[in-house]
C-alpha cells in the first residue's frame, strides 16, 4: 500500500506559513487528506486485488441448420449427463460438477483483460485515479500561494518581520507600558472616540470608529517588573525592525498579488468542485455488480457473450458516495471563502480597535497586500496584528529612538561637549542627533542648548529643571513643545536663535516668549510671507531687544514695526535683494544698533538720519559708491561706529570731519585713493581700518589720534609711513603687510603697548633693533617672515619667544 506521506511534497510548506492559514484552510487540508487516502486505498485495491471475474454465458439453440450439428456437438459437451439412478444392487458414487468450458487459465485471463477494457465503463475503472488526481488538484491550489515566487517572497519576508516584531522585547515595554496608564485616560479615550466619526490631529485625538477589524482579545497586558530597560544591542534590533516594516511596508502596499493569486485558487476550487459534483453524480450509477461483455474473440476462445464480475464494485460505490459527501463539504468551505472574500473589504486594514485598545493614537491603516495578509493574520491570532502594530506606529519609533539616545548619550557624555560660547554661557552643542536625549536635562548647569539638524525634537517638561537656561538655538530642527515646558521658557528663555529651509520649521511657540530678548532668524521668506500673520505676532515680543533677520526680505516686514518702540538693535542680512522703502526705520526711535548687510544699497537711506540714538551704523557688502549723505551723520550726537565696509567707495569727503563722536570707523575694502587730512580731525577714534584699498600716501596729521588703538592699512600701495604714526602711543594693532615699504623707522620702539605687528609682504630687508621696546610684542603677535625676523638682535628674538 502507498503511504500518505509520499504526497507531502505537494501540500508541504514551512510550519512558520500557518499563521496565514484560515480555519477553513486548515479544514479543507484535513478534508484532502482524507479524499486523499480514498484514492490512494482505491488505487491499491486496483494493483493488488483481480479487477474482474468473467464467465462464458451459455448460448440458445439458432434456426440456422448448417450449424445445428456444431451447436448440438457445443450442446452435448456443455450438457452435463443426468447422474445414473442408484439401485441397491448397483450403487453409484454421486460427484458434484459445474459447467465445463473447456477453458484453461490463460483464456480466462485473456478474457477477463479484453472484457475489462471493452465491456467495463470507463468511471468504475478509473474512479480511485481521479479521486487521486482530483485531491492533488485541491492541494497544489490550496499551497499556490505559498510557492508562487512572486508571492511566496512576500510572504516569507512578512512572516519572517512579524515573529521577530512579535518576540521583541520592544512590543512588550511598549505594551507594558500602555496597560499601566490611567484608567480614566482610557475612559475618555473611549467615550471620545463614540462621540467622534472622523479622526482629529492632537496627542489625545479620537480616532475613527470601523467595524475593518475583528474584536481582540482583552489588552496584553504585561508586568511592568518583567519589562525592564532596554540594553544596547536590543534596542538597536528594534531599531532595525522599525526600519525593515517601514520598507516591507512601502513595497508591499503597491499590489495586490496575494489577494489576487488567493481569489484565483480559492475559485478555481470551486469550479473544480462543481465540475466533480456534476459528473460524479451523474455516473456513480455506472459503478455496477455484474457487467454484461460481449467481444468478437470467439475464434480464440470459441464464446462470444460472457458475464462478468466487478469484484471491487461494492467497495468502489460506497467509497465514491463517501467521496462525494466529502467533496461537498470541501466546497461549501470554499463557497464560503469566496464569500468572506469578497463580502469584506480585504484589502483595506483599520487598526482603529488597536489605537483605543492600546493608546497608540497614531497607528495608520494600510491597504492592498499589507491588509489581505493582516486579515488572514486575525483568522489565525489578533493578537499578531496587535503585536505588529506597534512597529507601525511613529510615535513607538520615537520612543524607542529616544530610549536608544539615552543609552547613548550619558550626562556625563554631555557634559564632556559643553563649551562657552560667543555670549560667554556655558554651551551645549548637538548635531545631527535623531532626537534630543532626555539625559540633557540632567546638566542642570546648562546656560544654553543649541540644536542642528535634528527632526521631530520634543521639549519636555523636564526642562523645567534647567533653571539656568536662558539660550536656545535650534538649526533646521522641527521643534514640538509641552505645554508646561512653555510655561518655563516664556518666564526664563532670553535668547532665541532659529534657522530653517522652510517656513514651516519656524516654531509658532515663540511668538509668546514674553520675555525673550534677542531674536535670530536665518532662512529664506518671500517678499510676501514678509507680510505674513506668521511675522505679525512679534508685537506680543515686550521685551525684545535685538532682532536679526538673515533673509531675502525687500522691505522691512511689519512685524519688526510693531516691536520698534522697545527694539535696541536691529540687522538685516540680505541675500543681495535689494531693501527699498525704509521709511519704516524713523519708527524705530530707540535703536541704538543697526545693520543693514547685502542689501544692493546706493546710498546711505536718509530714514537712518532720524534715528537720534543711533550709536553704530553697520553698511557692509552694499553697493556705496558716493557717501556725501554723511554730513547728515553730524545730528547723531550718539553715534560712535561707522562700518563702510566691502562697498565700491572711491573717496572721503571732507565732511567727515563733522563726526566728532566717531569712535569706530571702518572704509576696508573699498576703492579710496586718497586719504583727506580732515579724516584725522575725528579725534577720538580709537579704531580705524582703511585695508584693501588703494592709499598711496598716510598724511602726518595722522598723529593727531592720540587715542588710536588700532590701525590697518594692510593690502594698500603705501610707501612710507609718517613719523608722526608714531606719537600714537596707545596704538595695540598696527597692520601694514602687504605694502610698498621698504623701511621700518627705529620709532616703533615708542608704541610700548604694541602687542600685534603685521609687516609681512613688503620690501623690509632688516627690522629695527628697536622692536625689543615694544615690551608687550612677542613672537605670536608679530606677522613676518622667518628669513626677516632672524634679523633682529638674538636678545631681542629671545625676549618675544619668551611668554
Amino acid at each position: 500500500m502507498i503511504p500518505v506521506t509520499e504526497f507531502r511534497q505537494f501540500s508541504e510548506q514551512q510550519p512558520a506559513f500557518r499563521v496565514l492559514k484560515p480555519w477553513w484552510d486548515v479544514f479543507t487540508d484535513y478534508l484532502s487528506v482524507a479524499m486523499l487516502m480514498i484514492g490512494v486505498f482505491g488505487c491499491t485495491l486496483q494493483v493488488m486485488q483481480d479487477k474482474i471475474i468473467c464467465l462464458p454465458k451459455r448460448v440458445q439453440p439458432s434456426q440456422n441448420h448448417s450449424s445445428v450439428s456444431n451447436v448440438s456437438q457445443a450442446v452435448a459437451s456443455t450438457t452435463p449427463l443426468p447422474p445414473p439412478k442408484p439401485s441397491p444392487s448397483n450403487p453409484v458414487t454421486v460427484e458434484m460438477k459445474g459447467l465445463k468450458t473447456d477453458l484453461d487459465l490463460q483464456q480466462y485471463s485473456f478474457i477477463n483483460q479484453m472484457c475489462y477494457e471493452r465491456a467495463l465503463h470507463w468511471y468504475a475503472k478509473y474512479f480511485p485515479y481521479l479521486v487521486l488526481i482530483h485531491t492533488l488538484v485541491f492541494m497544489l491550489c490550496s499551497n499556490f500561494w505559498f510557492k508562487f515566487p512572486g508571492s511566496s517572497s512576500k510572504i516569507e519576508h512578512f512572516i519572517s518581520i512579524l515573529g521577530k516584531c512579535f518576540d521583541s522585547p520592544w512590543t512588550t515595554r511598549a505594551l507594558s507600558e500602555v496597560s499601566g496608564e490611567d484608567s480614566e485616560e482610557k475612559d475618555s479615550r473611549k467615550n471620545n472616540m463614540s462621540r467622534s466619526n472622523t479622526t482629529q490631529s492632537g496627542p489625545e485625538g479620537s480616532l475613527v470608529n470601523s467595524q475593518s477589524l475583528k474584536s481582540i482579545p482583552e489588552k496584553f497586558v504585561v508586568d511592568k517588573s518583567t519589562a525592564g530597560a532596554l540594553d544596547k544591542k536590543e534596542g538597536e534590533q528594534a531599531k532595525a525592525l522599525f526600519e525593515k516594516v517601514k520598507k516591507f511596508r512601502l513595497h508591499v502596499e503597491e499590489g495586490d498579488i496575494l489577494y489576487a493569486m488567493y481569489v484565483r485558487q480559492t475559485v478555481l476550487k470551486v469550479i473544480k468542485f462543481l465540475i466533480i459534483i456534476a459528473y460524479n453524480s451523474a455516473l456513480v450509477s455506472k459503478v455496477q455488480f455484474t457487467v454484461d461483455c460481449n467481444v468478437d474473440i470467439q475464434d480464440m476462445t470459441g464464446y462470444k457473450n460472457f458475464s462478468c464480475n466487478h469484484t471491487m464494485a461494492h467497495l468502489f460505490s460506497k467509497l465514491s458516495f463517501c467521496y462525494l459527501c466529502f467533496v461537498s463539504i470541501y466546497g461549501l468551505t470554499c463557497l464560503y471563502t469566496l464569500y468572506w472574500l469578497f463580502y469584506r473589504s480585504l484589502k483595506e486594514y483599520s487598526f482603529e480597535y488597536v489605537r483605543q485598545e492600546t493608546g497608540i493614537d497614531d497607528i495608520p491603516d494600510v491597504k492592498n497586500d499589507f491588509a489581505f495578509m493582516l486579515h488572514m493574520i486575525d483568522q489565525y491570532d489578533p493578537l499578531y496584528s496587535k503585536r505588529f502594530a506597534v512597529f507601525l506606529s511613529e510615535v513607538s519609533e520615537n520612543k524607542l529612538k529616544q530610549l536608544n539616545l539615552n543609552n547613548e548619550w550619558t550626562p556625563d557624555k554631555l557634559r564632556q561637549k559643553l563649551q562657552t560660547n560667543a555670549h560667554n554661557r556655558l554651551e551645549l552643542p548637538l548635531i545631527m542627533l535623531s532626537g534630543l536625549p532626555d539625559t540633557v536635562f540632567e546638566i542642570t548647569e546648562l546656560q544654553s542648548l543649541k540644536l542642528e539638524i535634528i527632526k521631530n525634537v520634543m521639549i519636555p517638561a523636564t526642562v523645567a529643571q534647567l533653571d539656568n537656561l536662558q539660550e536656545l538655538s535650534l538649526h533646521q530642527c522641527s521643534v514640538k513643545i509641552h505645554s508646561a515646558a512653555l510655561s518655563f521658557l516664556k518666564e526664563n528663555l532670553k535668547v532665541l536663535s532659529v534657522k530653517f529651509d522652510d517656513m514651516r520649521e519656524l516654531p509658532p511657540w515663540m511668538y509668546g516668549l514674553r520675555n525673550l530678548e534677542e531674536l535670530y532668524l536665518v532662512g529664506s521668506l518671500s517678499h510676501d510671507i514678509s507680510r505674513n500673520v506668521t511675522l505679525e505676532s512679534l508685537r506680543d515680543l515686550k521685551s525684545l531687544k535685538i532682532l536679526s533677520i538673515k533673509s531675502n526680505v525687500s522691505k522691512i516686514p511689519q512685524a519688526v514695526v510693531d516691536v520698534s518702540s522697545h527694539l535696541q538693535k536691529m540687522c538685516i542680512h540680505n541675500d543681495g535683494t535689494k531693501l527699498v522703502m525704509l521709511n519704516n526705520l524713523k519708527k524705530m526711535t530707540n535703536l541704538t544698533e543697526l545693520e543693514l548687510v547685502h542689501c544692493d544699497l546706493e546710498r546711505i537711506p536718509h530714514a537712518v538720519f532720524s534715528l537720534l540714538s543711533l550709536q553704530e551704523l553697520d553698511l557692509k557688502e552694499n553697493n556705496l559708491k558716493s557717501i556725501e549723505e554723511i554730513v547728515s551723520f553730524q545730528h547723531l550726537r550718539k553715534l560712535t561706529v561707522l562700518k563702510l565696509w566691502h562697498n565700491s567707495i572711491t573717496y572721503i569727503p571732507e565732511h567727515i570731519k563733522k563726526l566728532t563722536s566717531l569712535e569706530r570707523l571702518s572704509f576696508s575694502h573699498n576703492k579710496i585713493e586718497v586719504l583727506p587730512s580732515h579724516l584725522f580731525l575725528c579725534n577720538k577714534i580709537r579704531y580705524l581700518d582703511l585695508s584693501y584699498n588703494d592709499i598711496r600716501f598716510i598724511p602726518p596729521e595722522i598723529g593727531v589720534l592720540q587715542s588710536l588703538q588700532y590701525f590697518s592699512i594692510t593690502c594698500n600701495k603705501v610707501e612710507s609711513l609718517p613719523d608722526e604714526l608714531y606719537f600714537c602711543k596707545k596704538l595695540k594693532t598696527l597692520k601694514i603687510g602687504k605694502n610698498s615699504l621698504s623701511v621700518l623707522s627705529p620709532k616703533i620702539g615708542n608704541l610700548l603697548f604694541l602687542s600685534y605687528l603685521d609687516v609681512k609682504g613688503n620690501h623690509f630687508e632688516i627690522l629695527p633693533p628697536e622692536l625689543g621696546d615694544c615690551r608687550a610684542l612677542k613672537r605670536a603677535g608679530l606677522v613676518v617672515e622667518d628669513a626677516l625676523f632672524e634679523t633682529l638682535p638674538s636678545d631681542v628674538r629671545e625676549q618675544m619667544k619668551t611668554e
